[in-house]
């Protein structure tokens, strides 16, 4: 079958559209966090954020600047929750970034999973040095 947002991307299904260009649509999310959560993704076919091609990344989050706006000025929001999910929590393979209008005082409070410490400074700079190593 067919990727999903693919196919909305292309005008096959049906999708509340809040914009759409040569590169990107963006579409109201089925199952909101509050009403108004748009999902941005662009309109090639594009796993998750790890597969992004670079010629995409300006025009991917220009337009979630654009709708993180428009959410202020189009809805009263306060602000914008922004997130991305990559392979794990991923309900759709197609890469997409959420939008979620916000306003103080909704609820929503921090992340949605838990936090947890580092047991020192050391076991915090180890992690660090492991991603550096990684950045090379």
């Amino acid at each position: 079958m067919d990727c999903l947002f693919c196919a909305i991307c292309r005008g096959e299904l049906a999708a509340s559209i809040v914009f759409r260009d040569e590169h990107v649509c963006a579409f109201l999310d089925a199952r909101p966090v509050f009403k108004g959560h748009v999902l941005v993704a662009p309109r090639e076919h594009v796993p998750d954020l790890l597969e992004l091609p670079r010629p995409l990344m300006e025009p991917l989050l220009a337009a979630v600047q654009r709708i993180a706006r428009a959410m202020e000025t189009g809805l009263g929001a306060d602000g914008s929750f922004t997130a991305v999910n990559t392979k794990i929590s991923q309900s759709v393979p197609h890469l997409h970034v959420h939008v979620v209008p916000r306003r103080k005082g909704d609820g929503l409070r921090g992340f949605f999973w838990p936090r947890t410490k580092y047991e020192s400074d050391a076991e915090r700079e180890e992690y660090a040095g492991r991603i550096r190593e990684a950045l090379r």
